[in-house]
């Protein structure tokens, strides 16, 4: 399926899981195309109109996914605009990054520039997932003890299998984790009542969102009662020597 943004394609899919369809679906990829024997891309061009105070975080958020300011202009009411020419890809998941870092207070605009040559990489996540290496039922025990890991995606009760994503790693690695595992029972009383912990609140992403933080290994899996993100490879053994070949070839490149 092809849309302008993973908007259009969100909006796309969210009709055909309201019919009733199953599917899955992988990070939004730009089309690319070959001009003079040259491997180009789409460009959009970005129109923001921000706070002032908001100008540093915005032009470094531009400048990581590899926009080109053209122009800047105040408007003598304590907010700016400025225009950009970024890459298609580049605006895959900015929309939440830019209302994150403007609190709420950016306008956005975008509409298509044309095709330009092709950018280079540009990373547009800086975090990992937290990945369940095993099936089984999501307790609140687990949670607990992986609280300090990263934010959830589910809630104690919830059904789990190996390779779904459960949560997000704030570092860049993904972690592999049990989120199924359960309190063991003694027969040693405590001279105390436990301790009653509670549990942050899960972030439920949607259809949007997990388009946006699904990485080129992952994929978000829709059906009529359910969106998750799950790893493309299922296996944690075989997901593992992957990125094992994967450091290699990096560190053989590096080397040349």
């Amino acid at each position: 399926m092809q849309g302008r943004g993973e908007l259009a394609l969100a909006i796309l899919v969210e009709q055909m899981r309201r019919e009733g369809f199953e599917l899955t679906v992988g990070k939004p990829q730009v089309v690319t195309r070959t001009i003079d024997g040259v491997l180009c891309e789409p460009y959009e061009r970005l129109t923001v109109d921000a706070p002032e105070e908001h100008l540093g975080a915005v032009t470094q958020l531009l400048a990581n996914r590899k926009g080109r300011m053209e122009h800047m202009d105040g408007h003598g009411t304590g907010r700016i605009k400025l225009e950009y020419v970024v890459p298609a890809r580049g605006l895959i998941g900015f929309r939440t990054d830019f209302l994150t870092e403007t609190r709420g207070t950016g306008i956005a605009n975008h509409v298509f520039e044309g095709y330009h040559p092709w950018a280079g990489e540009i990373r547009t996540r800086h975090s990992g997932s937290l990945v369940a290496d095993r099936a089984g039922m999501v307790t609140a025990y687990a949670m607990i003890q992986l609280a300090d890991r990263g934010t959830f995606f589910v809630e104690p009760g919830a059904d789990s299998y190996e390779g779904m994503v459960v949560g997000e790693n704030p570092r860049a690695e993904d972690l592999d984790i049990n989120v199924a595992r359960e309190k063991k029972l003694t027969n040693m009383r405590q001279s105390s009542a436990d301790v009653m912990e509670t549990l942050a609140r899960p972030r439920k992403l949607s259809l949007e969102e997990a388009l946006e933080f699904c990485a080129t290994d992952e994929c978000v899996e829709v059906a009529p009662t359910v969106v998750r993100v799950r790893k493309l490879v299922l296996d944690s053994t075989t997901r593992g020597r992957e990125r094992s070949r994967a450091k290699t070839r990096d560190q053989a490149a590096a080397a040349k």
